[in-house]
């Protein structure tokens, strides 16, 4: 027989002893790891300082307009390009892909114009005819037709040698590419003549075609999705709204049928993801022999319509696979939690009853959201500013790849009387990117990371004060002995006073710890995605086993995290001790923990996905006509499936906030009951603040797992 073990019960420190001026959240308290707070705020200066640099530095038009090869944007007002809001290239055959005409520079050079070319024409074609004056637009400015001989117009790139119909796109002339019977054309054309009027095919721009046709497509559905979005808003504000609703009458139901209503969830969902499962197989089997229904999802490739996919047979045993495995893991789940599903309900019962008496806890998720939109409203703009920070910066664009000064910085005021153009004749001085070489431009990087930073520094304390405030607001409705008689008045925001005012800097800590944990993880995903082509199976290897390990390190981080400022809204403390209290409170209560699990957030999660699921099916029979009574009511749209995902996952979130907070009820309930325990016997001088029935539920629940453990 293996020998046991015992670990002392000193070892996960001292129980709570009983303090009869205790009641509740403590009062008088002083200020926490003040020194992280001053570092806090200062990195907060600094971020203001970084956010007002960048947007002195940058200009986001650098980002959005085209730049011609003199670095001015095209369109631009009270410049010569005002009139000039289209960028044109004098020979797109040197740009064969359209994603670097539209990301990178094009080795050809860039001209702003007022409209794209409507017709072919050549340089020697056009330039004794009647064509000329239309042809000159697309000339640099200035130039003169007999200033140089038509070689060197070329070799000098003054005027493009060809100019074909093109159309503008993303305020760029792309040639006006048309398939007609499958045939690839231009205006018509499948034969062109290039600047020496040799014939060539279109075909030749066959690459560019390919990616413009697909950016084209992008842009058209871009636009479907956007008309879609503005004709169906206010019914997707609806259904938001009836989740809203929907949500917090759940929680109120909670309050006096939790019992009923969770098993009710629990039935409800495994009846609902049978039925789906049903469906599936009767879709299933009714397309297969039918003509067409055994194409495969890779082979028809993506399609906006929706319903095209809906008439395969795999897409339905997709759908019916998914299906089973989910109400296979929810049916195991069922049966080996099944002694510990009374537990969960009545802390979830109980927490009805705190939220019932707060109710203003259900409310604190909209000032989170709000912060959490400030934070990345600041840091996307900041990034853009950043981005777009410099000076115009020009390189030599040689004529061959022989040239020796190839991709070096030029000047281009006194390009043309340098030794390049003798040694690399037909080089040009074009623009190539925004940049610069002072201290700034050079740790540019440097400063996206530390934005980056911040901005997820931000973000975790976001969410640090608002769990801090939620269990400040709950522990005060545990420890009212006289329930709800002794639970202070207006307790969510004194809890909220209370972290702003003395516990920044501890909630400051905390979400230090977890910033630079998903930093190391970014940066570890990007050295991933740069190791993908790696044929070094080792470092790939070591890279899998990083991530993972970071994985688990924060979501342990966040379980600690979580606990630690439940205990600082408690007592007040900093964020080491509170954490290093939280987790003995917890090993010393480490069966209760293990009855408890996940079971909560598994009941949860499952009503989450019942109210989520319920809107989502109400949103589809209206979008696609299915409710007789509503027919007349539907706005026509492209894409139906365009507002019903918006409210399905509209709808989840908002029922996520509403949960979120039961959740952080249910954990703080729980510490408070553990504490509980510890401080108190239940005697008329020491009775327990818990209610009669959570006591006999978790005691029961204590026993059980531990005769589960014995034997």
């Amino acid at each position: 027989m293996a020998r046991k073990t015992d670990i002392p019960s000193s070892y996960y420190g001292e129980p709570r002893k009983f303090d009869p001026n205790f009641s509740g959240p403590v009062q008088n308290r002083s200020c926490t790891d003040v020194v992280c707070c001053v570092i806090f705020v200062v990195v907060i200066l600094g971020y203001i300082a970084l956010g007002t640099v960048a947007w002195i530095h940058g200009d986001p038009r650098k980002v959005v307009y085209p730049t011609d090869s003199h670095g001015q944007f095209c369109g631009q007002q009270d410049t010569p390009n005002a009139n000039k809001a289209i960028l044109f290239y004098f020979n797109m055959l040197k740009c064969a892909n359209p994603a670097v005409l539209i990301n990178l520079q094009c080795p050809t050079t860039q001209l702003c114009v007022s409209k794209c070319p409507d017709r072919f024409a050549t340089l020697l074609d056009a330039r004794n005819t009647k064509n000329w004056e239309y042809y000159k637009q697309f000339c640099k400015p200035g130039f003169e037709i007999g200033s140089k001989s038509t070689g060197e117009v070329i070799r000098d790139e003054d005027c493009p040698s060809m100019i074909v119909p093109s159309r503008p796109f993303l305020q760029r002339c792309f040639p006006d590419f048309i398939r007609r019977d499958g045939i690839l054309t231009v205006a018509n054309q499948t034969i062109f003549k290039d600047g020496d009027n040799n014939k060539r095919s279109v075909n030749d721009l066959k690459d560019a075609a390919i990616g413009i046709a697909s950016l084209l497509n992008a842009k058209e559905v871009g636009m479907k999705i956007f008309e879609d979005y503005a004709n169906s808003w206010i019914w997707i504000l609806i259904g938001l709204v009836i989740t809203m609703v929907v949500s917090l009458v759940f929680i109120m139901l909670l309050r006096f049928t939790a019992g009923v209503l969770l098993w009710l969830i629990i039935f409800g969902v495994i009846i609902a993801v049978g039925y789906g499962i049903w469906h599936c197989y009767w879709e299933y089997s009714s397309l297969i022999g039918k003509p067409g229904s055994n194409v495969t999802i890779t082979d028809i490739g993506f399609h906006t319509d929706f319903s095209i996919y809906l008439q395969r047979s795999q897409t339905w045993l997709i759908f019916m696979i998914s299906l089973s495995v989910i109400e296979a893991v929810i049916v195991v789940m069922l049966i080996f939690l099944r002694s510990r599903l009374r537990i969960a309900i009545a802390l979830l019962k109980e927490g009805s009853k705190a939220i019932s008496y707060i109710m203003s806890t259900l409310f604190y998720p909209v000032i989170t959201f709000f912060l959490l939109a400030i934070c990345i409203a600041y840091w996307a703009v900041t990034a853009v500013f950043l981005a777009s920070s410099g000076n115009a910066v020009y390189k030599v664009a040689p004529a061959d790849d022989k040239c020796m000064y190839a991709n070096l910085t030029c000047n281009p005021q006194t390009f043309n009387k340098s030794n390049i153009t003798k040694v690399c004749p037909g080089s040009q001085c074009m623009f190539a990117f925004y940049g610069g070489e002072s201290m700034y431009h050079r740790y540019i990087l440097v400063l996206h990371l530390c934005n980056l930073f911040v901005f997820l520094w931000l973000v975790n304390f976001t969410i640090a004060l608002g769990q801090c405030t939620l269990a400040g607001a709950f522990a005060s409705y545990y420890w009212a002995l006289k329930k709800p008689d002794d639970i202070p008045a207006c307790p969510l925001y004194s809890s909220f006073s209370r972290a702003i005012r003395y516990h920044t800097g501890s909630l400051a800590f905390g979400s230090l710890i977890l910033a630079v944990v998903q930093m190391v993880r970014i940066v570890l995903e990007y050295l991933d995605q740069k190791l993908k082509g790696s044929q070094n199976a080792c470092s790939r290897f070591l890279l899998c086993c990083l991530k993972c390990c970071f994985w688990c390190l924060e979501r342990f981080i966040k379980f600690i995290n979580r606990n630690a400022y439940i205990m600082i809204a408690i007592y007040g403390k900093n964020f080491c001790t509170s954490s290093k209290d939280a987790f003995f409170l917890l090993m010393r209560n480490v069966v209760r923990v293990a009855v408890l699990d996940k079971v909560t957030d598994f009941l949860l999660f499952l009503g989450k996905l019942l109210i989520s699921g319920s809107v989502g099916v109400l949103a589809f029979f209206f979008f696609s006509r299915k409710i007789p009574v509503f027919q007349e009511e539907v706005p026509s749209l492209n894409y139906y499936w365009v507002p019903l995902l918006t409210v399905i996952f509209g709808s989840y979130m908002i029922a996520h906030g509403f949960f979120n907070v039961y959740a952080m009820c249910v954990d703080t309930l729980f510490l408070c009951f553990c504490e509980d325990l510890e401080r108190n016997d239940g005697s008329s001088s020491r009775p327990y603040y818990m209610s009669p029935g959570l006591h006999k539920i978790l005691r029961k629940g204590e026993e059980v797992a531990k005769t589960s453990a014995a034997s």
